[in-house]
Protein backbone atom coordinates (compact mmCIF):
# COMPACT_ATOMS: atom_id res chain seq x y z
CA UNK A 1 0.00 0.00 0.00
CA UNK A 2 1.37 3.24 -1.00
CA UNK A 3 0.67 5.74 1.59
CA UNK A 4 0.58 10.13 0.59
CA UNK A 5 0.40 12.64 2.71
CA UNK A 6 0.31 16.44 1.50
CA UNK A 7 1.72 19.58 3.59
CA UNK A 8 2.10 23.32 3.32
CA UNK A 9 5.82 23.49 2.37
CA UNK A 10 5.63 27.31 2.29
CA UNK A 11 4.82 30.39 0.14
CA UNK A 12 6.78 31.93 -3.15
CA UNK A 13 7.51 35.36 -2.79
CA UNK A 14 4.72 36.24 -4.46
CA UNK A 15 2.76 34.71 -1.74
CA UNK A 16 1.47 31.54 -3.66
CA UNK A 17 1.16 28.17 -1.19
CA UNK A 18 3.61 25.85 -2.21
CA UNK A 19 2.89 22.01 -1.46
CA UNK A 20 4.80 18.82 -0.58
CA UNK A 21 3.23 15.89 -1.44
CA UNK A 22 4.63 12.84 -0.36
CA UNK A 23 4.57 8.99 -1.65
CA UNK A 24 6.23 6.49 0.25
CA UNK A 25 5.11 2.57 -0.34
CA UNK A 26 5.72 -0.30 1.70
CA UNK A 27 9.39 -1.14 1.45
CA UNK A 28 10.14 1.92 2.68
CA UNK A 29 10.86 4.15 -0.52
CA UNK A 30 9.64 7.72 -0.56
CA UNK A 31 9.06 10.21 -3.02
CA UNK A 32 8.57 13.97 -2.25
CA UNK A 33 7.33 16.48 -4.41
CA UNK A 34 6.37 20.14 -4.53
CA UNK A 35 4.38 22.02 -7.09
CA UNK A 36 6.71 24.81 -7.42
CA UNK A 37 8.07 23.75 -10.88
CA UNK A 38 6.32 20.11 -10.74
CA UNK A 39 9.65 19.26 -8.78
CA UNK A 40 11.08 15.99 -7.03
CA UNK A 41 11.93 17.54 -4.02
CA UNK A 42 13.52 14.17 -2.48
CA UNK A 43 13.70 10.68 -3.23
CA UNK A 44 14.76 8.30 -0.25
CA UNK A 45 16.05 4.86 -1.24
CA UNK A 46 17.65 2.27 1.57
CA UNK A 47 21.21 0.85 1.46
CA UNK A 48 22.39 -2.66 1.61
CA UNK A 49 22.14 -1.71 5.17
CA UNK A 50 18.82 -0.93 5.42
CA UNK A 51 19.42 2.93 6.49
CA UNK A 52 17.25 5.72 4.10
CA UNK A 53 19.60 8.93 1.83
CA UNK A 54 17.67 11.33 0.05
CA UNK A 55 19.67 10.50 -3.58
CA UNK A 56 18.58 13.88 -5.38
CA UNK A 57 19.57 17.12 -4.78
CA UNK A 58 17.56 19.11 -3.05
CA UNK A 59 16.31 22.61 -1.29
CA UNK A 60 14.79 22.68 2.13
CA UNK A 61 12.75 26.07 1.39
CA UNK A 62 10.59 27.64 -1.06
CA UNK A 63 13.27 30.42 -1.40
CA UNK A 64 16.33 28.49 -2.17
CA UNK A 65 14.57 26.99 -4.95
CA UNK A 66 13.20 30.32 -5.90
CA UNK A 67 17.00 31.68 -5.91
CA UNK A 68 18.59 28.15 -7.29
CA UNK A 69 18.87 28.29 -11.69
CA UNK A 70 20.31 24.64 -11.87
CA UNK A 71 17.01 23.49 -12.52
CA UNK A 72 17.07 21.02 -9.49
CA UNK A 73 14.67 18.56 -9.81
CA UNK A 74 12.10 20.57 -11.45
CA UNK A 75 10.53 20.13 -15.31
CA UNK A 76 12.27 22.23 -17.69
CA UNK A 77 9.38 23.11 -20.95
CA UNK A 78 8.19 24.43 -23.27
CA UNK A 79 11.50 23.04 -24.39
CA UNK A 80 14.20 21.68 -22.36
CA UNK A 81 17.54 21.79 -23.45
CA UNK A 82 19.36 24.38 -25.95
CA UNK A 83 18.05 26.58 -28.92
CA UNK A 84 20.61 28.01 -31.06
CA UNK A 85 20.62 32.09 -30.66
CA UNK A 86 16.83 31.77 -29.12
CA UNK A 87 15.08 31.68 -32.74
CA UNK A 88 13.52 28.60 -35.03
CA UNK A 89 11.17 28.92 -37.17
CA UNK A 90 7.42 27.46 -36.30
CA UNK A 91 4.68 26.67 -39.11
CA UNK A 92 6.15 28.90 -41.56
CA UNK A 93 6.98 32.13 -39.08
CA UNK A 94 10.31 33.07 -37.27
CA UNK A 95 10.30 32.88 -33.63
CA UNK A 96 12.85 34.80 -31.19
CA UNK A 97 12.97 33.34 -27.38
CA UNK A 98 14.71 34.62 -24.33
CA UNK A 99 18.75 34.14 -24.58
CA UNK A 100 19.23 32.78 -21.04
CA UNK A 101 22.09 30.93 -21.77
CA UNK A 102 24.78 32.69 -23.19
CA UNK A 103 23.26 33.12 -27.10
CA UNK A 104 21.22 30.19 -26.58
CA UNK A 105 17.76 29.98 -25.35
CA UNK A 106 17.54 27.40 -22.57
CA UNK A 107 15.47 24.87 -20.25
CA UNK A 108 11.68 27.13 -22.04
CA UNK A 109 13.44 30.88 -21.21
CA UNK A 110 13.61 33.22 -18.70
CA UNK A 111 10.36 31.95 -16.71
CA UNK A 112 9.96 28.58 -18.01
CA UNK A 113 7.86 25.80 -16.29
CA UNK A 114 10.54 25.06 -13.89
CA UNK A 115 9.24 28.51 -12.47
CA UNK A 116 5.77 27.96 -12.40
CA UNK A 117 3.03 27.09 -9.82
CA UNK A 118 1.48 23.78 -11.03
CA UNK A 119 -2.16 22.70 -10.05
CA UNK A 120 -2.06 19.03 -8.52
CA UNK A 121 -4.28 16.09 -7.50
CA UNK A 122 -3.83 12.80 -6.07
CA UNK A 123 -5.00 8.84 -7.21
CA UNK A 124 -4.50 6.02 -5.24
CA UNK A 125 -4.96 2.52 -5.99
CA UNK A 126 -4.10 -0.95 -4.94
CA UNK A 127 -0.81 -1.64 -5.58
CA UNK A 128 0.40 2.76 -6.01
CA UNK A 129 -0.21 6.19 -5.94
CA UNK A 130 -0.11 9.16 -7.91
CA UNK A 131 0.14 12.64 -8.34
CA UNK A 132 -0.85 14.75 -11.59
CA UNK A 133 0.71 18.01 -11.97
CA UNK A 134 -0.82 20.69 -14.71
CA UNK A 135 0.09 23.79 -16.08
CA UNK A 136 -2.03 25.75 -18.55
CA UNK A 137 1.24 27.61 -20.88
CA UNK A 138 -1.16 30.79 -22.51
CA UNK A 139 -0.16 31.56 -25.98
CA UNK A 140 2.62 34.23 -26.38
CA UNK A 141 3.90 32.60 -22.73
CA UNK A 142 8.05 33.04 -23.74
CA UNK A 143 6.80 33.97 -26.79
CA UNK A 144 5.96 30.41 -27.85
CA UNK A 145 2.76 30.14 -29.54
CA UNK A 146 -0.53 28.30 -28.14
CA UNK A 147 -2.01 27.36 -25.78
CA UNK A 148 -0.42 24.36 -24.01
CA UNK A 149 -2.49 22.34 -21.41
CA UNK A 150 0.50 20.11 -19.64
CA UNK A 151 0.55 17.39 -17.33
CA UNK A 152 2.86 15.17 -15.56
CA UNK A 153 1.40 12.37 -13.58
CA UNK A 154 4.57 10.98 -11.12
CA UNK A 155 3.32 7.36 -9.78
CA UNK A 156 5.44 5.52 -7.31
CA UNK A 157 4.49 1.71 -6.85
CA UNK A 158 5.28 -1.00 -4.79
CA UNK A 159 7.81 -2.37 -6.65
CA UNK A 160 10.03 0.87 -6.35
CA UNK A 161 9.32 2.16 -9.73
CA UNK A 162 8.76 6.14 -10.01
CA UNK A 163 7.08 6.62 -13.32
CA UNK A 164 6.60 9.97 -15.00
CA UNK A 165 3.98 10.23 -17.47
CA UNK A 166 3.79 13.83 -19.38
CA UNK A 167 0.67 15.24 -21.81
CA UNK A 168 0.20 18.20 -23.56
CA UNK A 169 -2.04 19.46 -26.02
CA UNK A 170 -2.42 22.51 -28.16
CA UNK A 171 -4.56 24.94 -30.18
CA UNK A 172 -1.48 26.22 -32.29
CA UNK A 173 1.31 24.48 -34.03
CA UNK A 174 4.59 24.77 -31.21
CA UNK A 175 7.36 23.49 -29.96
CA UNK A 176 7.00 20.70 -26.96
CA UNK A 177 10.03 18.60 -25.40
CA UNK A 178 9.76 18.26 -21.46
CA UNK A 179 12.34 16.98 -19.27
CA UNK A 180 12.48 15.92 -15.58
CA UNK A 181 15.87 17.75 -14.21
CA UNK A 182 16.89 15.64 -10.85
CA UNK A 183 20.17 15.28 -10.33
CA UNK A 184 20.82 11.86 -8.52
CA UNK A 185 23.37 11.01 -5.96
CA UNK A 186 23.07 7.48 -4.81
CA UNK A 187 25.47 7.89 -1.80
CA UNK A 188 23.77 10.89 -0.77
CA UNK A 189 26.99 12.77 -0.36
CA UNK A 190 30.11 13.81 -1.80
CA UNK A 191 30.03 13.67 -5.81
CA UNK A 192 29.14 11.27 -8.29
CA UNK A 193 32.16 10.54 -10.17
CA UNK A 194 32.44 7.03 -8.07
CA UNK A 195 29.18 6.24 -9.81
CA UNK A 196 29.43 3.27 -12.66
CA UNK A 197 27.12 4.08 -15.11
CA UNK A 198 26.29 1.76 -18.41
CA UNK A 199 24.39 3.70 -21.08
CA UNK A 200 23.08 1.78 -24.20
CA UNK A 201 24.00 4.44 -26.67
CA UNK A 202 26.51 4.53 -30.00
CA UNK A 203 26.07 8.06 -30.94
CA UNK A 204 26.47 11.05 -28.87
CA UNK A 205 25.51 15.11 -30.27
CA UNK A 206 29.03 16.83 -30.21
CA UNK A 207 28.45 20.57 -29.50
CA UNK A 208 29.85 23.84 -30.73
CA UNK A 209 31.48 26.11 -27.95
CA UNK A 210 28.04 27.48 -26.86
CA UNK A 211 26.67 23.65 -26.37
CA UNK A 212 24.66 23.62 -29.63
CA UNK A 213 24.82 20.48 -31.55
CA UNK A 214 27.11 20.39 -35.03
CA UNK A 215 24.41 18.45 -36.37
CA UNK A 216 26.57 15.47 -36.86
CA UNK A 217 25.81 11.99 -35.15
CA UNK A 218 29.37 11.29 -33.33
CA UNK A 219 30.12 7.14 -33.04
CA UNK A 220 30.98 6.36 -29.05
CA UNK A 221 33.30 3.98 -29.58
CA UNK A 222 37.16 4.54 -29.10
CA UNK A 223 35.81 7.85 -26.95
CA UNK A 224 35.04 9.06 -23.62
CA UNK A 225 31.85 9.44 -24.01
CA UNK A 226 31.56 4.95 -24.49
CA UNK A 227 29.62 3.90 -21.02
CA UNK A 228 28.15 1.12 -22.91
CA UNK A 229 30.40 -1.21 -20.95
CA UNK A 230 29.77 0.09 -17.10
CA UNK A 231 32.73 2.27 -15.97
CA UNK A 232 32.71 5.24 -13.28
CA UNK A 233 31.75 8.38 -14.43
CA UNK A 234 35.30 10.26 -13.41
CA UNK A 235 36.61 7.32 -15.75
CA UNK A 236 37.18 10.00 -18.51
CA UNK A 237 36.08 12.97 -17.71
CA UNK A 238 38.99 14.68 -17.02
CA UNK A 239 40.99 13.55 -20.61
CA UNK A 240 42.00 15.80 -23.14
CA UNK A 241 39.02 15.59 -25.59
CA UNK A 242 37.89 18.67 -27.22
CA UNK A 243 34.36 17.96 -26.40
CA UNK A 244 34.71 17.50 -22.47
CA UNK A 245 36.93 20.82 -22.56
CA UNK A 246 33.44 22.81 -23.83
CA UNK A 247 31.24 21.81 -20.66
CA UNK A 248 34.00 21.19 -18.17
CA UNK A 249 33.01 17.66 -18.69
CA UNK A 250 29.65 15.50 -20.11
CA UNK A 251 26.28 18.36 -21.31
CA UNK A 252 25.57 15.75 -24.39
CA UNK A 253 22.83 13.98 -25.99
CA UNK A 254 23.18 10.42 -26.16
CA UNK A 255 20.82 9.39 -28.89
CA UNK A 256 18.96 5.76 -28.19
CA UNK A 257 18.18 3.37 -30.44
CA UNK A 258 14.80 4.40 -31.37
CA UNK A 259 11.40 5.88 -30.38
CA UNK A 260 9.36 3.16 -29.03
CA UNK A 261 6.18 3.42 -27.87
CA UNK A 262 6.30 1.49 -24.49
CA UNK A 263 9.81 2.78 -22.15
CA UNK A 264 12.61 1.01 -23.38
CA UNK A 265 15.65 0.54 -20.47
CA UNK A 266 18.92 2.02 -21.69
CA UNK A 267 20.65 2.74 -18.48
CA UNK A 268 21.91 1.72 -14.84
CA UNK A 269 23.38 3.29 -12.70
CA UNK A 270 25.32 1.35 -9.57
CA UNK A 271 26.80 3.39 -6.09
CA UNK A 272 29.62 1.05 -4.90
CA UNK A 273 29.67 1.83 -1.33
CA UNK A 274 25.99 2.22 -0.57
CA UNK A 275 25.01 -1.10 -2.85
CA UNK A 276 22.08 1.19 -4.46
CA UNK A 277 21.46 0.92 -7.92
CA UNK A 278 18.80 2.86 -10.55
CA UNK A 279 17.21 2.09 -13.41
CA UNK A 280 16.23 3.78 -16.26
CA UNK A 281 13.50 3.04 -19.00
CA UNK A 282 12.03 5.80 -21.40
CA UNK A 283 10.57 5.72 -24.80
CA UNK A 284 12.26 9.12 -25.60
CA UNK A 285 14.87 9.25 -28.69
CA UNK A 286 17.34 11.01 -26.48
CA UNK A 287 19.04 11.09 -23.05
CA UNK A 288 21.08 14.37 -21.62
CA UNK A 289 23.75 12.66 -19.60
CA UNK A 290 24.92 15.84 -17.67
CA UNK A 291 27.87 15.58 -15.11
CA UNK A 292 26.95 18.50 -12.80
CA UNK A 293 29.87 20.25 -14.21
CA UNK A 294 28.55 23.89 -12.96
CA UNK A 295 26.65 22.96 -9.54
CA UNK A 296 28.93 24.74 -7.64
CA UNK A 297 27.34 27.54 -5.22
CA UNK A 298 24.16 26.36 -5.74
CA UNK A 299 21.81 26.49 -2.51
CA UNK A 300 20.71 23.12 -0.64
CA UNK A 301 19.63 22.59 2.42
CA UNK A 302 19.65 24.95 5.30
CA UNK A 303 22.51 27.62 4.55
CA UNK A 304 24.81 24.74 2.28
CA UNK A 305 26.08 24.92 -1.13
CA UNK A 306 26.28 22.37 -3.55
CA UNK A 307 29.74 21.97 -5.26
CA UNK A 308 30.81 20.84 -9.14
CA UNK A 309 29.71 17.40 -9.91
CA UNK A 310 27.79 16.85 -6.57
CA UNK A 311 25.00 15.07 -8.60
CA UNK A 312 24.48 13.57 -11.82
CA UNK A 313 21.67 13.81 -14.77
CA UNK A 314 20.22 11.51 -17.16
CA UNK A 315 17.58 13.64 -18.70
CA UNK A 316 15.80 11.98 -21.38
CA UNK A 317 14.00 13.94 -24.27
CA UNK A 318 14.16 14.66 -28.03
CA UNK A 319 17.28 16.09 -29.07
CA UNK A 320 18.35 19.30 -28.32
CA UNK A 321 17.62 22.39 -30.84
CA UNK A 322 15.93 20.04 -32.83
CA UNK A 323 14.02 22.56 -34.72
CA UNK A 324 16.69 23.52 -36.23
CA UNK A 325 17.86 20.69 -37.39
CA UNK A 326 15.58 18.75 -39.77
CA UNK A 327 17.17 15.64 -39.75
CA UNK A 328 16.30 15.46 -35.99
CA UNK A 329 13.12 13.83 -34.28
CA UNK A 330 11.11 16.63 -33.98
CA UNK A 331 9.80 18.65 -31.30
CA UNK A 332 6.53 19.85 -32.93
CA UNK A 333 3.53 19.65 -31.61
CA UNK A 334 0.03 20.36 -33.41
CA UNK A 335 -3.46 20.62 -32.85
CA UNK A 336 -5.46 17.58 -32.33
CA UNK A 337 -2.69 15.69 -31.48
CA UNK A 338 -1.25 14.74 -28.19
CA UNK A 339 2.71 14.90 -26.66
CA UNK A 340 3.51 11.97 -24.89
CA UNK A 341 6.31 10.88 -22.47
CA UNK A 342 6.94 8.07 -20.43
CA UNK A 343 9.95 7.96 -18.45
CA UNK A 344 10.42 5.22 -15.55
CA UNK A 345 12.99 4.64 -12.11
CA UNK A 346 13.43 1.33 -10.89
CA UNK A 347 15.40 1.34 -7.91
CA UNK A 348 17.11 -1.48 -6.28
CA UNK A 349 20.13 -2.35 -3.90
CA UNK A 350 22.97 -5.11 -4.53
CA UNK A 351 24.33 -6.57 -1.42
Amino acid sequence: MVTVKEELFGKTRAGEDILRTVMCNSLGVEVALINYGATIQAIRTPDRYGNLENIVLSCDSVANYERQGAYLGTVAGRTANRTAKGMTVIAGKEYHFACNNGPNHLHGGNCGFNRKVWQQSITRNENSASVTMSYLSIDGEENYPGNLNVAVIYTLTEENQLHAVYKATTDKTTLVNLTQHSYFNLAGKGDCLGHILQLDAEHYLPTDPTAIPTGELADVAGTPFDFRIAKPIGQNISEDHPQLEIGKGYDHNFCLSADSEEPREFAKVHEPESGRVMTVATDQPGVQFYSGNYLEGTPAAGDEHYQARAGFCLETQIWPDASNHPHFPSTELKPGDTYHHHTILTFSCEP
